[in-house]
């Protein structure tokens, strides 16, 4: 494979010919040997690169493309030349795109921001919609509380206003992204660095199958990715008593970061894409850490935190239809967990768990005892209209009127609307989707 390609010396008899110079024309004008200038045409030796410059002179051909031609020729001579000559190529590949450029000060990073992570329903084109009629309507700054934090977008962008941000969720992979983005416990940036570095120069070759490969390779990841991928979960776990709370869960959410476009999927994991998956690197990056000192984290049923939270305004955006969330994103709670359970299904799903009433018929009287239970000054519901779609699974549990009926019982309700794109898997024949936003203001 490695002889047939492009050499510089192919390159430079075809740059000769083409300006129709025969080789001793070339040797008079360069200074260069006619017996040197042919063996370096017939790829017997290498020019050197003060020779390399003299020909792109006399050719009029840029110096820079020559100068590559002779290092990649080089390059392939060592590696045609030792046994593990494409093993260090990958290495030496890996060291130069990021070690010497992107992994040495954490400050200098290229890394993922909170929002750059694919989710169904998140809330990142309409937080600054949300966040001026909140600010416009509400009083106080104290405390704000956010019972289905989802990908975080809104409580972020309250942690500029806000003195204390709860945030909330059930899924595990949500929860371990708050805790790194926003968790204030002080943690060693180059302690990670380092093991990104590592990462970033695993060869597949040298990874023996593991618990993820053998599920999820070739369906939702490629086969080769897989076994990095489960390699670098388990080195993680293997690591947990050299790092701190704060360490492992950023270790954690940046390796979900990372695999998140890579995966062979829509967006979710409800279903991977039938057709084969072409190899891509892993290039592990790190996240951009948001540390605030007044986040407080949960994972636990929204009804029964409630009653135990006292705030300014709670922002709730429950999923309304019958998606659920654990299931939609279940290899990132599988990977988060690291329990390897046994999965079943064409899509590989675990033993269901962390199921949400408001998924379900129970939906209603879930809002209800929810919003009932807020111990706040104001509530900021979001909602949308896929409550008209024709597709049962996107069709939600509580009704447009229901919400109305509830919040007007427990306070004085405003309703704002925004035209929106509607995610969904392309199944769905849906127009006109609105986002609504119900403000209300709760009696004393």
């Amino acid at each position: 494979m490695l002889d047939t390609f492009i050499s510089i010396g192919d390159t430079l008899k075809e740059i000769r010919e083409n300006k129709g110079f025969h080789l001793q024309d070339v040797a008079k004008n360069t200074s260069i040997n006619y017996t040197i200038l042919s063996r370096i045409e017939t790829g017997k030796r290498l020019p050197t690169k003060p020779q390399v410059q003299n020909l792109a002179t006399f050719y009029n051909y840029s110096e820079e493309e020559l100068i590559k031609h002779l290092i990649s020729d080089k390059i392939l001579y060592e590696v045609q030349n030792e046994d593990f000559g494409l093993e260090g190529f990958h290495l030496a590949e890996q060291k130069i795109k990021y070690g010497l450029s992107l992994f040495n000060d954490y400050n200098h990073l290229e890394k993922f921001e909170l929002h750059s992570r694919r989710y169904i329903g998140n809330k990142a084109k309409l937080t600054d919609w949300i966040m001026e009629i909140i600010q416009k309507e509400t009083t106080g700054n104290d405390t704000f509380i956010d019972v289905f934090s989802g990908t975080a977008i809104v409580a972020k962008e309250a942690m500029k206003t806000y003195k204390n941000v709860v945030l909330n969720d059930i899924l595990y992979s949500n929860n371990v992204t708050y805790q790194a983005f926003f968790d204030n416990k002080k943690w060693n940036s180059k302690k990670l660095i380092d093991i990104v570095n590592e990462y970033n120069t695993l060869n597949p070759k040298d990874i023996r199958e593991n618990y993820f490969s053998k599920n999820f390779g070739g369906k939702f990841y490629e086969k080769d990715l897989s076994k990095i991928i489960g390699y670098i979960r388990q080195d993680i776990e293997n690591r947990k008593e050299e790092l701190n709370s704060k360490e492992f869960a950023i270790l954690l959410t940046s390796l979900i970061y990372t695999i998140d476009r890579l995966a062979n999927t829509v967006g979710h994991f409800d279903a991977y894409i039938k057709k084969p998956i072409a190899k891509r690197p892993l290039n592990f990056r790190l996240i951009q850490t948001e540390d605030f000192e007044g986040a407080e984290i949960y994972c636990e049923d929204s009804n029964k935190l409630v009653r135990k939270l006292k705030g300014d305004i709670a922002y709730i955006d429950p999923p309304y239809n019958s998606r659920q969330y654990s299931r939609f994103y279940h290899v990132y709670e599988n990977l988060v967990q690291w329990k390897k359970p046994k999965l079943y299904g064409v899509a590989l799903k675990p033993e269901p768990e962390n199921m949400s009433k408001y998924c379900t018929v129970k939906a209603k009287n879930a809002f209800k005892d929810l919003v009932e239970n807020l111990d706040v000054k104001y509530l900021a519901v979001s909602y949308n209209n896929t409550y008209k779609s024709k597709s049962k699974s996107s069709k939600n549990k509580i009704k447009y009127e229901e919400i109305v009926e509830i919040l007007n019982s427990i306070g004085e309700t405003k309703i704002f609307e925004q035209s929106h794109k509607y995610f969904n898997t392309g199944k769905t024949d849906f127009n006109d989707h609105k986002e609504f936003l119900f403000l209300t203001k709760k009696y004393d």
